[in-house]
């Protein structure tokens, strides 16, 4: 199949692109840039006034299958990240059974192949169970595809299980991605430990719970040499501790959330409303502040959704026992654009990278360039639509978004997976 996508202004740092072309995709790669093309047969798509990148990555995603499929699945996870303008998520392990061998990682990547509109990728658990204590299959899971590995919903306690299987994964040249939580310090806390967790009578999860295990991490990411990616990062105290990492040479990387980036514990009222309440926590606007820095100069890496959906009927529970999580991929293009690139704060070759490339290399994934020969991944973007975030609209089977209300500008209109559309004028392709 032919598509020619025309007059869209194409942007990739990694080959200092950034002008106004024509782009020709046939049989799920581009062909040729350049202006004034045109085909005898195909689609031809007028993208005047928008902008082209390389297709958006997720590498924190939960799909909850298999076991957990009334909360979300393959299916409308998929749907929901081609709606919010990716062309790739990577899938949590912690499902019911965990994805801790082989045969579960082939389960995930095959029904994907029969049902998603992205690419979907896979990490594995570093332990069994997710329990901490044995190493899991690490080779059997690299070898049915598995491209990263974590314990995500709980972090490793035990150090030395830590050390091992960062030594396994180093083997396998894969990244241990590392849920950073120190349970003695956050075990029955809800919200951040502070002035809001007073007022509200809820229990507390100090900062210390998180950059205990961060700095401990980095540690052995220096120890063994492997490749180290702290997941959800929240706090002042874990930029520095990351930025550290990194004058020292460190193959240490970092994500941050757009929920940690654009919520604090000051959105938390006496409404108790549980689609705030999140692992780790919203932090203080000091800490939203920091992390909005370091995502901007370069100390966090990418962008993760941490996308966490579960069922109203869990959410609706009062807070002290609700799960959990809120969902964001298809709020998350829309959030950075609105507060970060609209505002001037953030440019949008480093929109790019945090959405786009960095995920890609942290996953080992191929790279995509908006040049001919490159895998024809590709999101389409109006940076000018105006939209509300509105519950009913969402293709999730969850609805536990702290955005819902949130007036956005900036919004992705058409996805193209190896040149095929999986979002075509805001409409998901069925």
């Amino acid at each position: 199949m032919a598509l020619l996508l025309k007059n869209a202004r194409l942007i990739d740092p990694k080959i200092d692109r950034d002008d106004v072309a024509d782009i020709l995709v046939r049989d799920g790669a581009i062909v040729e840039i350049s202006t004034d093309l045109s085909i005898p047969k195909g689609i031809v798509k007028d993208c005047t006034g928008k902008i082209i990148v390389p297709g958006l990555v997720d590498p924190h995603v939960h799909l909850r299958d298999p076991g957990l499929e009334y909360k979300e699945d393959i299916y409308h996870g998929s749907r929901a990240a081609a709606k919010g303008g990716f062309t790739g998520i990577c899938a949590m392990p912690n499902t019911d059974p965990v994805c801790d061998n082989g045969s579960r990682v082939t389960y995930v990547l095959e029904k994907a192949r029969e049902v998603a509109r992205t690419h979907v990728y896979q990490a594995g658990a570093l332990t069994q169970g997710l329990e901490g204590k044995t190493v899991a299959e690490i080779g059997d899971m690299v070898a049915a595809g598995a491209v990263a590995f974590t314990d995500d919903g709980r972090g490793v306690q035990d150090s030395g299980v830590m050390r091992t299987v960062m030594d396994y994964a180093k083997v396998f040249d894969k990244t241990v991605m590392s849920h950073c939580q120190i349970e003695d310090l956050s075990s029955g806390g809800m919200v951040n430990e502070g002035v809001v967790s007073t007022r509200l009578g809820l229990a507390g999860w100090p900062a210390q719970a998180e950059e205990i295990q961060i700095a401990r991490d980095i540690a052995l990411c220096a120890l063994t040499g492997c490749s180290l990616h702290i997941q959800h990062v929240t706090t002042q105290g874990g930029v520095r501790l990351i930025a550290q990492a990194k004058l020292d040479g460190l193959p240490v990387s970092a994500e941050v959330t757009p929920h940690h980036l654009f919520l604090t514990e000051d959105d938390l009222s006496t409404s108790y409303d549980t689609a705030l309440k999140t692992n780790p926590p919203l932090r203080t606007p000091a800490d939203a502040a920091a992390l909005r820095r370091a995502l901007i100069e370069g100390t966090i890496d990418c962008i993760a959704t941490d996308h966490a959906p579960h069922a109203p009927h869990e959410k609706a529970r009062e807070f002290e026992f609700a799960p959990f999580g809120m969902i964001g991929l298809e709020t998350a293009l829309g959030l950075v654009l609105t507060e970060l690139v609209g505002t001037g704060a953030m440019s949008w070759n480093r929109l790019v990278e945090v959405m786009a490339d960095n995920p890609r290399h942290i996953l080992g994934l191929e790279p995509v360039y908006l040049r001919a020969d490159s895998i024809a991944d590709l999101t389409v973007i109006d940076p000018s639509m105006c939209w509300v975030v509105n519950a009913t609209e969402f293709m999730s089977k969850s609805r536990n978004s702290g955005f819902i209300g949130r007036e956005l500008t900036g919004r992705a209109t058409d996805v193209f997976v190896e040149g095929y559309a999986s979002l075509e004028d805001g409409k998901v392709v069925a």
